[in-house]
């Protein structure tokens, strides 16, 4: 085998290995806190512990995995009060960015959302978390930059940076969501398309965004006090 096909071959061990540990984080059998014992996962996977650490430190740069001293490599704890705060703020702020932004809406720009959301709805069955979350974040800039409030959207966008540091998918966490959060992208373009009303538009945005840090969180703390947008009144 020559030096070029030992990289390959190395490279495609080290990708296994991170899909191997990454689906496993997913649909949590391998919980916040649990140890990935290097030896261990390269015996079960018929491979050496270079291509396992390989992987083990793209999911630590992805937030997935972290090292703690004596301890080793294990699933990443979350800060559960730092993410509520971030996405109930994100919902919020995104909720006005995108009410705010409907006048300056085309229907070409919809016609792009709905092109977006239809992306979103055939990676589904082959669901990969990072690259729903991916373009999960094209849609919603379809529906809020156009916001004319340059403050607002400097805030929203603070929350999806913030975002990104905390979690580098939430749907590796709650796969389950993702179907659920398609369908209401589908009707937040059909109230845009019917000029609803703005709030009832900016609560529909903000009780979506709301939906998957109730999904999230309930994953960890079963029955804990779940955040509604209000609804509109007359």
């Amino acid at each position: 085998m020559s030096t070029g096909d030992s990289v390959v071959a190395a490279g495609s061990k080290s990708q296994r290995a991170y899909e191997w540990i990454h689906t496993r984080i997913a649909d949590r059998r391998f919980v916040p806190g649990y140890r990935l014992v290097l030896g261990s996962i390269a015996e079960s996977l018929g491979m050496s512990v270079v291509p396992v650490r390989e992987a083990i430190r793209r999911l630590e740069a992805e937030g997935l995995v972290e090292f703690e001293r004596n301890v080793g490599a294990r699933v990443a704890q979350i800060d559960q009060s730092e993410y509520l705060h971030t996405m109930e703020t994100l919902g919020v702020v995104e909720g006005a960015a995108t009410a705010l932004a409907v006048p300056h809406l085309t229907e070409a720009d919809l016609d792009r959302a709905a092109a977006v959301n239809a992306r979103l709805r055939a990676l589904l069955d082959d669901f990969d978390p990072n690259l729903f979350t991916h373009i999960n974040q094209q849609f919603h800039s379809v529906l809020f930059e156009p916001c004319p409030n340059p403050h607002i959207l400097d805030l929203v966008h603070r929350g999806w940076t913030r975002m990104s540091g905390l979690r580098s998918s939430t749907f590796a966490f709650v796969p389950d969501r993702a179907r659920e959060s398609v369908e209401e992208h589908d009707q937040i373009v059909d109230l845009i398309r019917r000029r609803a009303d703005p709030l009832e538009i900016e609560m529909a945005a903000r009780q979506h965004r709301w939906r998957t840090m109730n999904a999230y969180l309930g994953q960890y703390e079963p029955g804990a006090h779940r955040f509604d947008a209000a609804e509109p009144t007359d």
